[in-house]
């Protein structure tokens, strides 16, 4: 009858959303760089290495070590696409690394190239004072190498 509606078959991503938070990270916690043990100790595995929306400005921030990076949304054309990755961590682990990160650097909404919006790492508008722009290196470790 009228009420007899097929159920939408349970796709991997409807499955694994209420297990994983996917996050987008773009400096030291990118495979192979230092803080990347956060990630994979909490059991969060690699999904895709892609770019974000061409609406973002990195810069170097000042401190460290570790050297980390500020990726910062601009409305204005002196952005670009900037090299990033996604990481599936189990959801009960979100939280204890969210409480790790510190200012200027948070979890806020990501616009990638494709045009999805996932949690990542942003930086606080102050964090560009004393930074340097290295937007036109269009990723983490190209700056790096440059070094």
């Amino acid at each position: 009858g009228a009420f007899n509606c097929p159920q939408p078959a349970l796709t991997q991503s409807s499955v694994a959303d209420s297990r994983v938070i996917n996050v987008m990270v773009c400096g030291a916690h990118l495979s192979g760089q230092p803080l990347n043990w956060q990630l994979t100790e909490r059991g969060a595995v690699l999904l895709e290495a892609t770019t974000t929306s061409p609406n973002y400005k990195m810069v170097a921030l000042a401190g460290g070590p570790p050297l980390r990076p500020g990726l910062i949304y601009t409305d204005s054309n002196d952005g670009a696409a900037i090299e990033v990755e996604i990481w599936a961590m189990p959801s009960e682990q979100f939280g204890s690394f969210v409480a790790g990160i510190p200012e200027p650097l948070g979890i806020g909404k990501v616009e990638l190239l494709d045009g999805r919006r996932v949690a990542g790492f942003i930086c606080e508008p102050i964090g560009t004072q004393g930074a340097t722009d290295i937007t036109h290196f269009g990723g983490w470790r190209a700056y790096l190498a440059s070094l």
